[in-house]
């Protein structure tokens, strides 16, 4: 839901509808351990959808059928790579935020975990530094508070 991720979708899109691929997008609520995996998590699943729904209109504004899930798990990096094996993904793309803690640039678990772990390409698309601090973060942000 972060305009990283709005804007890594938009990259796959146009690629897509050139080597008329297909583009699937999948949200994964996290499970806490101390729920069951099947818990109803209200919030974040109005959360999810919202977030597949503004991923349809990226995709339309592309010309391109996106087939959207959402997925309870336990760790969301696990979750990207065992769908991308069960459905025999050639890629997995993934948008990420510019995050520089104490002054050095980290990836996040996730991208770290399916960067390590997928069989498959991985694309990690970010914004230039300056780009991220002057539209990415602001509009993350914004997106997180409002659950777009």
């Amino acid at each position: 839901g972060t305009a990283a991720s709005y804007n890594a979708l938009a990259v796959v899109c146009d690629i897509a509808r050139r080597t008329r691929a297909s583009v699937s997008v999948l949200y994964v609520i996290e499970v806490p351990r101390s729920l069951p995996l099947d818990a109803q998590l209200e919030d974040e699943l109005e959360q999810g959808e919202a977030i597949l729904q503004r991923a349809e209109e990226v995709a339309d504004q592309h010309d391109i059928q996106l087939e959207g899930e959402l997925l309870q798990a336990r760790q969301a990096g696990h979750a990207l790579v065992d769908e991308a094996v069960d459905q025999g993904m050639d890629a997995i793309a993934l948008g990420v935020d510019y995050h520089q803690p104490l002054g050095r640039f980290q990836l996040g678990r996730v991208p770290q975990y399916v960067l390590a772990h997928a069989p498959c390409e991985v694309w990690v698309l970010r914004y230039p530094v300056e780009e991220a601090r002057r539209n990415g973060r602001a509009e993350g942000d914004a997106e997180r508070k409002t659950g777009d």
